[in-house]
């Protein structure tokens, strides 16, 4: 549970990088150290700076300067792909389309994702009923019956940049001899299991080998533009929320303040840009680690990128936290967590409940679903 920090912790995770596969790594001096400020970093404040990530920082720059070359192309342009259910939730949202707990956001984003073998159940159920998209991925057309066709069909990539899809995809997956998002995760991750006393393997296998991923690129307009009147403390980047899932990696622009924790007293803690690391922030382990509250507020004339990476278990992992989470947390499973429940049978019984409880639409209890999710959604 957060604390009452006063700044994000920085960790240099080189060591555990450098030793995240030898089978001996959980007794290696380094790795220790690295394991040991995670642990500190995810109980006390919930994020954590991540650096000596192995990602050169002139591909991390490239990938928002690309971004930042498709927001600044005329609306028209942009709207090509405008995210639709047509297009399965992929794509283009412009100012404001995108909200949270009821408030539009004021940002423009592009969302994009993978094929893989599962579909995260939980961003269906995000998706179909909040009426927009956060996270979700490809889906091949009949592979889930009519449970999946909202999301069936491909990413929307704009022609414009040209080389906006190959250095998209470049930047998710492991090539080139250096380590890229999707690897870089697995191997935080392999450090966070060693934090909560299991084996480095934990999120692996049954839980995490077919990890869901997804990227979202936003764009978040300067202050004096965002709404046309001089009062940035109105203009709400992202409103106030938790992340779900394992782990999200922020690769934010460079010199402009904007994204803010809040600890245990309720007051907002900055999140400064430090050249050459990701911000990261995760939620699992029977309330361990629990997500800490964030928002963004671009005070800032210029208009700020920021591309966040979702690192997710696989859609059938098991809603159940691990053994040692458990001790570690006095031996009390939380609440609402079945060892037989899967992601959907978790889903669907929060639904079934809510319906009896409010005994009206599903589109009136969605923020409820979410907050009870984000919230429930310990998986490990």
């Amino acid at each position: 549970m957060a604390t009452d920090f006063k700044s994000i912790p920085i960790i240099d995770i080189a060591p555990l990088l450098a030793k995240c596969d030898d089978p001996k790594m959980a007794q290696d001096p380094g790795v220790c150290e690295v394991v040991k400020q995670l642990d500190k970093a995810c109980r006390e404040a919930g994020f954590f700076y991540a650096k000596g990530h192995g990602i050169p920082e002139t591909m991390v720059k490239e990938v928002r300067n690309v971004t930042r070359k498709f927001f600044d192309l005329p609306y028209e342009e942009k709207l090509k792909i405008k995210l639709t259910p047509a297009a399965g939730y992929r794509g283009y949202q412009r100012i404001g389309e995108n909200i949270t707990k009821g408030v539009p956001d004021m940002h423009e984003a592009i969302d994009v994702g993978v094929t893989c073998r599962y579909f995260s159940f939980l961003h269906f159920i995000y998706i179909a009923l909040h009426c927009y998209c956060k996270c979700y991925k490809e889906l091949k057309q009949g592979i889930y019956g009519d449970l999946g066709k909202p999301m069936e069909g491909c990413n929307q990539w704009p022609h414009n940049p040209p080389s906006f899809k190959e250095l998209m995809e470049e930047y998710i997956r492991h090539s080139f001899g250096f380590l890229v998002m999707t690897e870089l995760s697995r191997k935080i991750m392999r450090g966070i299991a060693l934090a909560l006393g299991g084996s480095p393997d934990e999120f692996e296998g049954e839980r995490g080998s077919d990890a869901f991923w997804v990227m979202r690129l936003i764009g978040y307009p300067g202050a004096s533009t965002a709404n046309g009147k001089c009062k940035p403390e109105t203009d709400i980047g992202c409103g106030a929320h938790t992340d779900y899932g394992l782990l999200t990696l922020v690769n934010q622009d460079e010199n402009i303040t904007a994204l803010q924790v809040r600890n245990q007293s309720g007051e907002w803690i900055s999140a400064p840009p430090i050249p050459g690391t990701f911000v990261c922030t995760l939620i699992l382990s029977n309330g361990l680690y629990d997500s800490t509250l964030h928002r963004v507020i671009n005070t800032s004339p210029t208009y700020r990128v920021c591309v966040a990476y979702f690192y997710e278990p696989n859609y059938e992992a098991a809603m159940e936290p691990l053994e040692v989470c458990i001790q570690r947390s006095g031996g009390t499973r939380k609440p609402n967590i079945s060892s037989s429940d899967s992601t959907f049978d978790f889903i669907m019984s929060e639904i079934a409940v809510m319906k009896l409880e409010m005994k009206t639409d599903c589109s009136n209890f969605v923020s409820d679903l979410i907050c009870r999710t984000e919230t429930d959604l310990a998986i490990f």
